[in-house]
Parts: structure tokens; sequence; C-alpha cells
């Protein structure tokens, strides 16, 4: 009886009548109430939608220095491609603006330059054969050897040549055509196979530079002026058409107010001769 009353005692002194066993327990937290009914001050707050939740979330925006290096990795890529897009674009307009007609030549001009370069590589292959066949190769050799030193000689200019081809006319009335034009000429007819060209009494070779002298033009330190006249060796029927094709030679000529005639001929004759300039340092290297 007195075990019995000293229990409940003691649960009445702890303040857990009945459950002398039972600790005590930390107060239990208040759960937070929604945001409906918030106040900040004494103006209720409105709900927030799941959009400004988002928004509330993305900024402002936290970077790592890593995600900072990334973003502008690819900003300079698209940046990049952006401005190839745009270069590739200005090239072709002059192609998307052009005739069916000057497509055409065009293809066939791109055609002739593939024929050019099979019939070279053809050529070669027969001097290897008959080198290689020839039962006094010695004599074989000296034979192609002799061949090889007069076309390289055309090549050089240090020796005349003659053949089909065309002469070009280009009169300058306005004293607007500068060197880079004629260059751009020379280069679009070697690239359309010329093998001997001549301007106005100048031979032009691989080593021949252009520049702007007072209203005219030197060649190689040679004065000339207009009217520019190019005597060209090669196959007509690929030399005209490369001066033609839009946005080439003679419509960047025209735009300038110059005047540009050409004229296809079974013979042209390029007898301006260069001076063979022996090498100062290079020397063959069979000696």
């Amino acid at each position: 009886m007195s075990g019995q009353g000293g229990s409940g005692d003691r649960s009445a002194r702890d303040g857990h009548p009945g459950n002398g066993l039972r600790k005590e327990l930390p107060a239990e937290v208040p759960v937070p109430a929604p945001d409906v009914g918030q106040k900040v001050g004494n103006q209720p707050q409105e709900p927030l939608t799941g959009r400004q939740r988002l928004v509330k979330g993305l900024w402002p925006p936290r970077l790592t220095r890593a995600q900072l290096i990334v973003a502008l990795l690819l900003f300079g890529l698209g940046f990049g491609l952006a401005v190839q897009v745009a270069s590739n674009s200005d090239s072709d307009n002059a192609l998307r603006g052009a005739r069916q007609e000057d497509l055409v030549r065009i293809l066939d001009e791109l055609d002739s330059r593939t024929e050019r370069l099979q019939d070279e590589k053809q050529g070669l292959e027969k001097q290897r054969q008959e080198l290689q066949s020839s039962s006094d190769r010695a004599a074989e050799a000296r034979k192609q050897t002799t061949q090889k030193e007069r076309q390289l000689g055309i090549l050089a200019g240090t020796v005349a040549a003659q053949g089909p081809g065309i002469t070009m006319t280009i009169e300058d009335t306005k004293g607007t055509v500068q060197a880079d034009m004629l260059l751009d000429a020379v280069q679009e007819l070697r690239a359309a196979g010329a093998e001997a060209i001549e301007v106005n009494g100048v031979r032009v070779v691989a080593s021949t530079y252009l520049a702007d002298s007072g209203k005219g033009v030197t060649v190689d330190g040679n004065k000339i002026t207009a009217p520019y006249r190019f005597k060209v060796i090669g196959k007509p029927q690929d030399l005209e058409p490369a001066l033609n094709i839009p946005g080439g030679v003679v419509q960047t000529l025209e735009k300038e107010q110059a005047t540009v005639a050409v004229e296809r001929s079974d013979k042209i004759v390029v007898d301006a001769l260069r001076q063979a300039k022996r090498p100062d340092y290079a020397r063959s290297s069979s000696q």
C-alpha cells in the first residue's frame, strides 16, 4: 500500500499522473501556416503561382565558374558558325543570281579543267612507260629532257611561244583600273589553263608582281598604261568563259566603268622574253 502511494506521488510530482515510466518529451514544433493568409505587416500576401515560383528559383542566377566558362565557349562556337554561314551565303550570291547559260558555262569550265588534269596525268604516265620500255633509256631520257626544257622555257618566259588563245583589251578612260584587278585577270587566266601571258609587251611569269603607279600600273617594275592588252596562249574555249563568269573579271572591270573586249584567235604570238635568272642559293641536288 505504501509502495503504491509513493509511486503515485512521484508520478504526480513529475507531471505525468498514472504513468511513472514515461519520459518527458520536448515540446512539439508548430507547423508553419501555408502561404495563404500570411501577412506582411498589416497587409495579407498573395499566394505565389507556379510560374512565379519558377522565376524566383531561376533569377537571380547562381552560376559557378565552370558553368560560366562553358557558356562563353558555347557563345564563341555559335558566333563562329554564324559567321561561317554568312560568308558562305555571300560567296554563293553570285551563283544564285546567275542565268542558266552562265551556270552551264561554269560547269563546262570545271569539266575542261578536269580534262586538262587527266591529260597531264596520262602524259606523265606515258613518259614513265616509255622510259621503262625503251631499250636505250639514256637516249629516251635525253629526248624527254629536251622536250621538258622547251616547256619550262615557255613557262619561265625565256623562249617565245605561239599557239591558239585570246587577246583581251581593257580600255580605262576613267582611270579606275588598279593593279589588283589586272592581277585577278592573270590569276583567272592561269586557273583556266593559260600557258603564256604577255601584257603590254611584258612577259608574265610565276614571279611577276603588279603595283599601282600614278595613272598606270607597273609589271615587274615596268610602267604600263591603258589600254591594257593581254595576249594569252591556251584553249580559247576555256579562257574566254573564265573571264566572263558572273562576278568575274569582266563584270568587275565593267563596274569600274572600264571597257573589256575579248577575241579568240587560232594563232597568238607571245614573243616578249625574260632573262634567265640564276638562283643565288638554290642548287641542283644531283650536283
